[in-house]
């Protein structure tokens, strides 16, 4: 495989961060994961945080190099996120149960597999357009589909936080997966959380990182939409990769193109930060809260591994 991948999160105008974000890769397999988590007090941030991590781990045990049933794997992982939120939301007792968005997606021989509840997002751009876009599971989604409402109104609406889709809520979530896409040199997959994607139109997405460095497109992007989110610009986070590999295996990179052709078939490279480690994600806990939140979510991916 050959790619080039840039991941980025900031606070935004927010007392803290609630996002999280990931990716991993094998000789033959990549992974990437975005989650939006809900909840008071620190407790949506742990909700992401099971979230990716779940994936994450899962995607360490069962690579070989490739995932044997990427659809499966994707529902087999959410379904253990969800369970485990609940699981540390009954630990600490609490009346209701944090929740988080998420998105995935596994590409492996040139073909992507994603899945996504919520109003996370993914867009698969190819020559400066938008191929195909998750649809959230959100109240707008469903007041567009049925024409109330128009796409230009979403924005302003007053549910359009309003979610019906999540994991770690009462009910087993709504997961919605796509069709096998087989994906061409140059195509660029982003996975964002609606923080960014609220004010980057899709077609501004597309053109933007038709042929730019995604090291300096994605942070000017998120830039841009962090200003148009104002004094209340919610939490940013974004994933994006260009992919250069082709079944002919024709294309050519630059310094920062990810090969894995010489990666040894048992090992695994991973990008994701633990739980109060990244300095854009604030927190009033002490370390030794951190610490013990750290071990609460292991063990809790621990138990449904």
């Amino acid at each position: 495989m050959k790619f080039t991948i840039y991941q980025e999160t900031r606070i935004g105008k927010r007392a803290n961060n609630e996002d999280r974000l990931a990716h991993c890769y094998s000789r033959d397999a990549l992974l990437t994961v975005v989650a939006d988590g809900m909840g008071g007090h620190y407790y949506g941030e742990v909700a992401a945080q099971i979230a990716v991590q779940t994936l994450t781990e899962a995607f360490k045990r069962e690579f070989k190099p490739r995932i044997r049933d990427p659809f499966m794997f994707l529902q087999k992982g959410m379904l253990n996120a969800h369970r485990g939120i609940l699981d540390f939301a009954g630990k600490h007792h609490l009346q209701d149960s944090p929740r988080t968005t998420c998105v995935a997606c596994i590409v492996q021989n040139n073909v992507a597999y994603w899945a996504h509840s919520g109003d996370s997002r993914l867009y698969l751009l190819r020559n400066g357009k938008v191929l195909a876009q998750t649809k959230d599971h959100s109240r707008v989604r469903l007041l567009v589909d049925q024409g109330v409402i128009t796409e230009d109104e979403v924005l302003s609406h007053p549910d359009r936080n309003k979610i019906y889709g999540c994991l770690g809520g009462q009910q087993t979530p709504e997961v919605t997966f796509s069709h096998k896409v087989t994906l061409e040199a140059g195509d660029v997959l982003v996975l964002c959380t609606d923080g960014a994607w609220s004010g980057l139109p899709g077609d501004i997405l597309a053109i933007a990182l038709k042929t730019a460095d995604l090291l300096r497109a994605v942070p000017l992007l998120l830039g841009q939409a962090e200003a148009r989110g104002g004094p209340t610009a919610d939490n940013l986070s974004m994933i994006a990769v260009r992919w250069q590999d082709t079944y002919s295996d024709g294309s050519s990179g630059g310094s920062s193109v990810i090969s894995t052709r010489t990666m040894p078939r048992d090992t695994v490279t991973t990008k994701m930060d633990e739980f109060g480690r990244n300095p854009q994600s604030r927190t009033e806990l002490t370390e030794a809260e951190i610490e013990r939140a750290i071990e609460e979510i292991r063990s809790t991916i621990q138990k449904y591994k």
